[in-house]
């Protein structure tokens, strides 16, 4: 099994095979959130614009996300883990936006299969990576604004490589 690292958009758009997008602080573990409180789905989209006309025609419940840090107008909740914890979403299907992410996402148009990750879904993405395609493994870690390398996001795809690779890692190693 061939585990290629990216970062950044440049990374999303050569990525190939299956596919894991990171976003640690923040976006992918906002959805995790969404989806432990029942979500039915997320949709990930590039602009504050696509994800208001998808609400409006019908293609979702509700918007999430950001721009620079802050909560788009017209949307219903910003992008933090802490602001959705206590929802309840269930059977609502949401739409997402970030600046970081949902761009990767939107990016890796040569992806044959796609996974949203973070650090509190490595161990199921690297079960769901392992399973899927021939066609090799990229692991993009998408930083701040994807546009600077950012350590939690290049830090979660060292892990991801490790447990796909069979090692555990050790998570005293990159504490400082």
């Amino acid at each position: 099994m061939e585990v290629r690292i990216g970062s950044l958009l440049e990374g999303a758009t050569q990525a190939r095979g299956s596919v894991a997008i990171i976003d640690v602080f923040r976006a992918f573990t906002t959805a995790a959130v969404v989806l432990a409180n029942g979500a039915s789905k997320i949709t990930m989209v590039g602009s504050v614009d696509e994800a208001l006309a998808l609400r409006d025609s019908g293609g979702g419940d509700v918007c999430m996300g950001e721009v620079g840090g802050r909560m788009p107008a017209g949307f219903d909740f910003g992008n933090s883990p802490f602001e959705v914890s206590g929802v309840d979403f269930r059977g609502r299907s949401i739409i997402q936006r970030t600046s970081a992410g949902t761009q990767g996402i939107v990016a890796a148009t040569g992806a044959e299969r796609l996974y949203a990750s973070a650090l509190v879904t490595a161990r199921a993405t690297a079960r769901a990576l392992r399973s899927g395609g021939a066609g090799g493994i990229t692991l993009v870690a998408m930083g701040n604004n994807a546009t600077e390398r950012a350590d939690e996001d290049e830090l979660c795809a060292l892990h991801l490589r490790n447990l796909l690779e069979g090692r555990s890692g050790n998570a005293a190693a990159v504490r400082g």
